[in-house]
């Protein structure tokens, strides 16, 4: 559980930098230029991952049962899943009205990811894992939506088709994670079986 909890930190200390210090993101930029300062970001990112991913995979082996969700929440979870791809894939198509309209839609797709899981998991390395990530943004949801109410650029308006792509290529996603067999090779579990 420990290598869980420091993989967290690790991880989530480093996507939180441009949010949540950007001060002393800047600040090591200036030290280490742009191109020094985007290689530790990757090995820090990177070692984080690693402890999260090692980590929970071993707490997964004895797991400390807190609950037990209905089993409902595992399909409201599948349901939630879609629309966290959906604003996933919306923070990488261009000119779409979701990222028009929301701004951040891949931390809301994290927000989305994590409630969804928190949902259908009982175990106290899912809290860790999942409620981590919700905090975590939360809190980069609300810098960001400070930092845009002080800038005074607007979001340009988004396209239709665009937007038809975004939800196209989410849905796609999401049909390979629960019905592609994904999830269950990157995680371990057919999500399905369990809901269904």
């Amino acid at each position: 559980m420990l290598q869980l909890l420091i993989g967290l930190a690790i991880f989530l200390g480093i996507h939180s930098l441009q949010s949540l210090v950007p001060q002393l993101r800047q600040n090591s930029i200036d030290r280490w230029g742009a191109l020094g300062f985007k290689a530790v970001y990757a090995a820090v990112s990177v070692l984080g991952l690693y402890l999260l991913v090692q980590g929970y995979s071993q707490a997964r082996l004895d797991p400390v049962v807190l609950w037990t969700p209905p089993r409902g929440m595992q399909h409201a979870t599948i349901l939630l899943m879609w629309l966290s791809m959906v604003l996933l894939l919306a923070s990488y198509v261009p000119g779409n009205q979701i990222k028009a309209k929301l701004r951040h839609p891949m931390t809301l797709s994290v927000k989305v990811w994590a409630l969804g899981h928190l949902l259908s998991n009982g175990n106290l390395a899912d809290v860790l894992l999942f409620g981590g990530f919700l905090i975590w943004a939360v809190l980069v949801f609300r810098a960001a939506r400070k930092r845009d109410r002080q800038s005074l650029h607007s979001a340009p308006e988004g396209k239709l088709m665009s937007t038809l792509v975004a939800v196209t290529l989410g849905t796609g996603l999401w049909a390979a994670f629960f019905m592609g067999g994904l999830h269950l090779w990157l995680v371990g579990v057919m999500p399905f079986t369990r809901a269904g």
